[in-house]
């Protein structure tokens, strides 16, 4: 079981002017899935607010799966892909391109997304979109993939990912 925190970026969320129902969504996601929520919470789209809270997250409680959900738009408050970018180490792309893969079969505006998933020591951080029905649409497309990145990260399974899964090429 590993450990998590959902952290929903809301201006208007962090001042209790709009209800939170992707957080809560998200968490119910994780939990069906054996993640252990450590830790929630509601901040603004302000960069270096979200640039803490990360940090706090990884290098302070230790959690090996943060979720973000929200500020990932075209709106000029829309800052966290622009935050996670500068806190992490190492980028993983390949997480933003399966969910912008996902969501392009069901709206073309998905090509519109910002999101970014990336390591801070032993941390996988990932940002999802602010509406509960895209930010768990977009956590299932990638949610199988993410335990078999921890457990790599945390030193637990084997590099070999596709060892087994690809037909022998043979002269």
């Amino acid at each position: 079981m590993y450990s998590a925190a959902v952290i929903t970026i809301s201006d208007k969320g962090s001042v209790g002017q709009r209800i939170d129902t992707s957080g809560p969504a998200i968490c119910e996601v994780l939990k069906k899935h054996n993640y252990d929520i450590k830790y929630t919470n509601i901040i603004s789209d302000d960069i270096s607010g979200i640039e803490n809270e990360l940090i706090k997250c990884v290098d302070e409680l230790n959690i090996q799966l943060i979720i973000t959900t929200g500020g990932t738009g075209f709106s000029i408050r829309d800052n966290t892909p622009e935050a996670t970018l500068k806190i992490i180490q190492k980028n993983v792309p390949g997480i933003p391109e399966m969910m912008r893969q996902g969501s392009l079969t069901i709206t073309n505006k998905a090509c519109l997304s910002r999101e970014v998933a990336g390591i801070r020591n032993k941390s996988l951080i990932i940002n999802l979109p602010g509406s509960k029905k895209a930010s768990v649409e977009n956590l299932l497309f990638v949610i199988e993939p993410i335990e078999h990145g921890l457990e790599i990260l945390n030193g637990q399974g084997s590099a070999n990912c596709g060892e087994g899964e690809r037909n022998e090429i043979k002269n």
